[in-house]
């Protein structure tokens, strides 16, 4: 069975941040709507004034700083936003600035698998996954999994996650797929052992590491 237990603020998103990044021709803001995330790289264009050209790189809080523009938050955001964003902050000092917006590098979609697997670490989302599939990618249960108690942490904001508690074991029991789930990009699948037997509904920030390595979290497959 998949319930949906609690929302809490995820401190460990920050740690993902670090994943690998994939180097892509230039995207113009003709392309489809992407929403920048930390790590991206862009490059501002001025077409009158190149001097103030930049190449920068979306910090983890989803800033950046620009010469003339100064500190944007521009995470989340559309690169048509974004370029609107720094047209509006660069008019204080330039008259009508004529702005291009550039993504030159950005984070390929992934999911994590931590925990009670054979090879636990981050995994690249080349298509659909679902959670069983995930674990089989991260080299299987081990013998002290807890497999009717898979714990998927999934983001709902830039604070909040949900955790969805996913039971594998009727699946392999059943073969009902109601009880596997389909993964989304940046989600965390946390495999507990068996000595694991109750989750409260509510969990506080400070226990979160008792859960995850964050080496797992942030090392490249």
């Amino acid at each position: 069975m998949i319930s949906r237990i609690l929302l809490f603020p995820l401190w460990l998103l920050c740690l993902l941040t670090l994943a690998v990044h994939a180097q892509t021709p230039e995207i113009l803001l003709t392309g489809p709507s992407y929403q920048l995330h930390p790590g991206d790289v862009i490059e501002v264009q001025y077409r009158l004034t190149p001097e103030f050209n930049q190449t920068v790189t979306v910090q983890p809080d989803g800033y950046v700083t620009l010469s003339l523009a100064g500190a944007l938050r521009i995470g989340e955001l559309t690169l048509t936003q974004a370029q609107q964003l720094i047209i509006t902050k660069s008019s204080t000092r330039l008259k009508d600035p004529e702005v291009t917006l550039l993504l030159k590098e950005f984070q390929k979609p992934y999911f994590v698998v931590a925990g009670e697997v054979a090879q636990p670490g981050k995994i690249e989302l080349r298509e659909k996954v679902t959670a069983l599939q995930a674990i089989l990618l991260a080299g299987g249960f081990k013998e002290s999994a807890r497999s009717s108690q898979i714990l998927l942490f999934r983001k709902v904001n830039s604070d909040e996650a949900e955790v969805i508690v996913v039971d594998l074991k009727k699946l392999k029991r059943t073969d009902d797929l109601s009880h596997d789930v389909m993964l989304k990009p940046g989600d965390m699948l946390l495999v507990p052992t068996n000595t694991v037997t109750k989750v409260g509904r509510f969990i506080k920030l400070v226990n979160l590491g008792l859960f995850f390595n964050p080496f797992d979290l942030v090392r490249p497959r």
